[in-house]
């Protein structure tokens, strides 16, 4: 949870900027985290803009489908996390893995947007508690569909405006299989 600018750069209390995409790096280079999913829950501002939301005109099966549960995921080509890295070789990803393999960013707003936190805390920390704690062991990108899928459908009162504004998470995956994680 961060302060954001204008041009989507993470602030520090310091008041210096860092985007993302720095952060991300630093971390795929760090030894200790090679060959391991990479996790970005990033909870600031990307921009200024609001995003008012559109009026509900889609069609019934639209609605039908985004409502619908997921699909039961099978354990085929699961990744558990957990603590417990006994086994473990040498801790290099395998010959050939990108620096950019196997990360997953989620941002609060979309770029550009705002996003919104209160007393109690953002919607999309919230939500992300409240579903992962409801689906243990379900796939994360699943998962934060879900999340999404709550999110927006949200109104949201800032401080600085009295009409309801919208939220959308951005997801983005660089994963190369299903993420579980368990108890």
């Amino acid at each position: 949870m961060a302060h954001g600018g204008r041009q989507g750069q993470l602030l520090g209390a310091d008041g210096r900027g860092l985007r993302p995409e720095v952060l991300v790096q630093e971390l795929s280079c760090c030894r200790a985290l090679q060959g391991h999913p990479k996790i970005f829950l990033l909870q600031a501002c990307r921009g200024g803009r609001r995003d008012s939301g559109v009026g509900p005109t889609a069609r019934s099966w639209f609605w039908r489908w985004l409502r619908a549960p997921p699909a039961i995921p099978s354990h085929a080509d699961v990744l558990q996390v957990y603590a417990d890295v006994q086994g473990s070789s040498s801790g290099a990803p395998p010959p050939g893995t990108s620096d950019h393999a196997d990360i997953l960013m989620v941002y609060a707003a979309a770029d550009g947007y705002v996003a919104y936190r209160d007393e109690k805390g953002s919607d999309f920390i919230l939500t992300l508690v409240e579903v992962v704690r409801a689906h243990p062991g379900r796939d994360l990108l699943e998962l934060m569909t879900e999340v999404n899928r709550r999110v927006c459908e949200l109104d949201v009162l800032g401080p600085d405006c009295d009409q309801p504004r919208k939220a959308c998470l951005e997801i983005h995956s660089s994963l190369r299989r299903r993420l579980c994680l368990r108890a």
